[in-house]
């Protein structure tokens, strides 16, 4: 596991895929990021002031303080942190979690 000395939220699992943005919107310091290529957001863990603006506008209930991440989706702290050195290896774990639905 990274270091996880700097407490942050977390986006889960039910975010893949659905990517509603209602918590960029709302984040003071623009901590929550995401790209074409991404199939969820990403709290980058060294902007994230942890205030929490971010977890009641999420529809599907996808995002946790670290420290209460449910234990089915303990991956998504690592994926979360990685995204930020590493977008590639990111999107590869998501893959591996949640394989894309062939169109």
């Amino acid at each position: 596991m990274l270091d996880s000395s700097a407490m942050t939220y977390i986006v889960t699992e039910t975010c893949v895929d659905l990517k509603d943005k209602s918590c960029i919107e709302v984040c003071p310091v623009d901590c929550i990021h995401e790209a074409a290529d991404d199939r969820m957001v990403y709290i980058d863990p060294d902007e994230c002031i942890d205030c929490g603006a971010c977890v009641d506008p999420c529809p599907v209930d996808a995002i946790y303080a670290e420290e209460d991440v449910p234990e089915t989706q303990v991956a998504f702290v690592d994926i979360n942190k990685v995204y930020f050195k590493d977008k590639a290896l990111a999107r590869s774990q998501v893959a591996e979690i949640k394989p894309p639905v062939a169109t």
